[in-house]
């Protein structure tokens, strides 16, 4: 079942789909009459429709009926390192499939790469899309936004609006905190995940978090940055699918 993402609601029990999605479902995918789509409105509400047909380039679904939201209890803000080569394009997909609110793109002191400002804007239109793409097929009630690239102050000033801050740490040993922090976790907190570089964390980064963040161990391996992300996401999922 396709599935788009629309800023109107419904009106009298019909959604009007337009843009590109329009474009999309009726020149690309030729959906006929009858077929039915799944539609998720701005305001969080999400809908299957049955499609009634092309209006200019525009197109007219019915509502069949609402449908439950498929996001988590809790806002999971990713602030993830920026990895060498295509990593955070999976990283961004795995992530929006498991459930990620939102995900910060953070240049931290061991990262590889470096970013200039043309290569900054030009990244974060197609992690974007990435996004779109990922929320559709998992089928998502909101696209997770890509946030501007920040640096790690930046970033860490950012977390502390959230309820909680992890870190998962390569020096930190045991799986007890771990535990500990995922048990605690209410339904509805806002969770900020700091996922380091293929460098790891920079002395000077622990010091800056260590009296916010809770550090955490994701098991006695080295795991890579885009394993890391998606380990962490997954504990979460599972933890906040439950509350």
């Amino acid at each position: 079942m396709q599935q788009v993402f629309i800023d109107n609601s419904p009106v009298d029990g019909v959604i009007t789909i337009t843009g590109q999605d329009a474009h999309h479902l009726i020149r690309v995918v030729r959906l006929k009459n009858g077929e039915k789509i799944r539609v998720s409105c701005s305001d969080g509400s999400n809908y299957i429709c049955q499609v009634n047909g092309p209006s200019g380039d525009d197109l007219i679904v019915d509502v069949i009926e609402e449908v439950p939201s498929t996001e988590l209890n809790n806002r999971i803000y990713l602030f993830q390192a920026i990895p060498k080569g295509d990593r955070i394009e999976t990283i961004i997909e795995k992530c929006v499939e498991l459930g990620v609110y939102e995900i910060i793109p953070v240049q931290m002191k061991n990262c590889i790469v470096k970013l200039d400002e043309k290569k900054k804007k030009n990244k974060l239109a197609r992690y974007q899309a990435i996004a779109e793409s990922a929320a559709k097929q998992s089928k998502r009630s909101i696209i997770p936004s890509i946030h501007e690239i920040m640096d790690f102050k930046q970033a860490y000033e950012y977390a502390c609006d959230l309820d909680v801050i992890l870190l998962p740490y390569e020096c930190k040993n045991g799986m007890k905190d771990t535990f500990d922090v995922l048990a605690s976790l209410q339904k509805g907190q806002s969770i900020g995940v700091f996922i380091g570089p293929e460098g790891g964390f920079d002395s000077s980064e622990i010091e800056l978090v260590k009296d916010r963040a809770k550090l955490i161990s994701l098991g006695g391996r080295i795991l890579r940055t885009d394993t890391a992300a998606i380990c962490s996401l997954s504990m979460l999922m599972l933890k906040c699918e439950e509350m």
